[in-house]
């Protein structure tokens, strides 16, 4: 086993703790229901009294057969090492851990989604899955025009709407998009590295005066491209450069005291990798 997969398999491990310590501690005594194969285990638990990590293998198991041939040998076999530490710890967790009672539904739900998010990043880090719900959202994707991120937003809804109609608890699902929000949230965060970085890009006539003062003045380095406006009978020069989100402001203020009708467009940098600092 090479050092890459070690990593790997380091990663899921704790990052199944993390999932399952979110499922035990806070979902499950305040009876707030989270999406993906969590949120089902939790309402197959509710419904049939068998134990939850059993229940979600269950669920699992299935969905993994199914998603086969979607799926590559390296990323099933992390998967099924997923799914099955994910369920022991779940009910080891249940079994022999005594945590303090929480009384507050606002903590149980921030710290539950907290956990979980923390958790399903960390697997989707090791390149694997935490739960049969994306599965199932690579076979739809793959059969319609739909986004796998989408197909995972309806399985979730439709999830905590079952919850509702099934306990007529619509608090309890006002809850739990509160938790699958958080999750979300904290997964983006993991999985892109927290990026605080912005694109900015920068159409101007006096791209070489501007360009000198942003290497002067912030120490970044960048890119122009050359291009046409739509009629083409114009060429521009477009400067391409990433700065830190706190130095956005001071940075518009530098090209518009340069060129005062330069088109200025930030976006976002989800994720990044290398340096944008200054080459000399």
């Amino acid at each position: 086993m090479n050092k890459s997969e070690i990593n790997n398999i380091i990663l899921i491990t704790f990052g199944s703790t993390f999932l399952a310590a979110g499922v035990v501690f806070f979902l499950y005594p305040a009876k707030i229901i989270t999406g993906g194969t969590p949120g089902l285990g939790l309402l197959t638990h509710y419904l049939t009294g068998i134990s939850i990590g059993k229940a979600m293998l269950l669920i699992n198991i299935p969905l993994l057969l199914i998603g086969k041939k979607y799926l590559t040998n390296g990323f099933a076999l992390r998967t099924i090492y997923s799914m099955v530490a994910t369920s022991v710890i779940v009910d080891l967790l249940i079994y022999y851990i005594e945590f303090p009672a929480i009384q507050s539904l606002l903590l149980s739900t921030l710290y539950g989604g907290v956990c979980v998010g923390v958790g399903i990043g960390l697997v989707l880090k090791a390149n694997a899955s935490a739960g049969g719900t994306t599965i199932i959202a690579r076979i739809i994707a793959s059969k319609t025009q739909l986004k796998p991120g989408s197909v995972i937003m309806i399985l979730d809804a439709c999830i905590i709407i079952s919850v509702g109609v099934i306990f007529k608890n619509f608090e309890g699902v006002l809850w739990s998009i509160i938790t699958i929000y958080t999750s979300a949230i904290v997964i983006d965060k993991i999985v892109t590295g927290g990026v605080s970085e912005k694109l900015v890009n920068i159409v101007s006539d006096k791209a070489n005066e501007i360009s000198h003062a942003i290497r002067t003045e912030f120490n970044r380095d960048g890119t122009i491209l050359t291009g046409q406006n739509l009629s083409r009978r114009y060429d521009k020069s477009i400067i391409f450069v990433v700065i830190n989100v706190r130095r956005v402001i001071p940075i518009r203020q530098l090209v518009l005291s340069i060129d005062k009708d330069a088109l200025i467009i930030v976006m976002e940098a989800s994720e990044m990798t290398g340096t944008s600092r200054r080459y000399d």
